[in-house]
């Protein structure tokens, strides 16, 4: 009895997290929705008095607002891509590796299981990373999130104003969608800021159309400077070809820890993100090359072009070169486990 009540309770509990986490994204439609009325209603249609420039203004915010509402949706819906089912363990190999006591045994049997998959980061200790939630191993870059409860191929973090995890999936949707957010309230506060001055300076009259343009302005400022700067973090990983979990931890090869074992150049790293055609980059329809479970290395490309290596060489250079019978992709990188 008391089991079924607590049961019970958990249910409850984690129904009520559900409900929860939908206030962050909530509570930014909400505020989309009044820009909106306000911008179109209070400023275009009642303050603005040449039709000239309401229509301008028009099509100009109704563009970018397509393109800021298309990249949110994307963001929010499209759901974090997991490993494949040749990641998980068998029935048999579950069984085998719980009913196991000796930790050394159970590391031994995921390295053998490891063998038979194209993995080949560790954790910082060198075992074979594995999720005992999912029952799985870990594709290089591939991180369990507590919140979503499940392993996130390429994550990057967990999102709560979009209530969804960011990864291989949705990341190109997500820095989209800080990127039109930044235009989104850039345009709003420059064809705002004159009729802000005219409202200030007593030169229109003090209707209710003021109090939604003053707050206009203000709002589409706060929002632009908390937007900017984590955009600009975004564009700097994209730069860096790393994650946000990689980012604060150094990632850790077979041969040692290499900051930048996924920076393969400018260029490169940003079409690991958009992809290769460019007509693709500033719209929100899936282009990132890969499937999420293996990504090119700065080795590999190291090796066809010699003059990368003078930027940061690595540290156990022989030793990788004692090795030619190993593959580029023995050589990726492993992020420490957060979660």
């Amino acid at each position: 009895m008391r089991r079924g009540w607590k049961m019970a309770l958990s249910g409850g509990l984690r129904c009520c997290r559900r409900v929860l986490s939908w206030v962050p994204v909530l509570v930014i439609v909400l505020v989309v929705l009044w820009s909106y009325y306000a911008y179109v209603f209070e400023l275009c249609l009642v303050t603005v008095l040449s039709p000239a420039e309401k229509v301008i203004y028009l099509i100009f915010y109704h563009a970018i607002f397509v393109f800021f509402t298309w990249t949110y949706w994307k963001s929010i819906f499209t759901l974090p891509q997991q490993p494949n089912q040749k990641f998980h363990l068998s029935c048999t190999d579950k069984e085998r590796y719980e009913n196991e006591e000796r930790p050394e045994v159970q590391k031994q049997m995921l390295v053998d299981m490891a063998k038979k998959l194209p993995v080949y980061t560790r954790t910082g200790s060198g075992a074979v990373r594995f999720c005992d939630r999912c029952h799985l191993i870990k594709p290089d870059r591939c991180h369990h999130c507590s919140v979503c409860a499940v392993c996130v191929l390429k994550m990057d973090h967990h999102c709560p104003w979009v209530n969804n995890c960011i990864g291989f999936s949705n990341y190109k949707f997500f820095l989209q969608f800080l990127a039109y957010s930044v235009l989104y309230c850039l345009y709003i506060a420059t064809t705002v800021f004159s009729y802000f001055i005219k409202y200030w300076r007593g030169e229109l009259p003090s209707v209710r159309s003021k109090f939604h343009v003053l707050f206009l302005l203000f709002v589409a400022c706060m929002f632009f400077v908390s937007l900017v700067i984590l955009f600009g973090y975004h564009c700097w990983l994209v730069s860096r070809n790393k994650t946000t979990l990689e980012a604060f931890c150094t990632p850790v090869f077979t041969s040692g820890p290499e900051k930048n074992g996924f920076n393969l150049g400018f260029i490169k790293n940003i079409q690991q993100v958009f992809g290769d055609n460019k007509k693709f980059w500033l719209i929100p329809i899936g282009s990132s090359p890969g499937d999420g479970h293996s990504f090119p290395m700065r080795s590999m490309n190291e090796s066809q072009n010699p003059l990368l290596a003078n930027e940061e060489p690595w540290e156990d250079n022989e030793d990788d070169n004692r090795e030619p019978s190993i593959s580029h992709e023995a050589y990726r990188v492993q992020c420490w486990e957060p979660f």
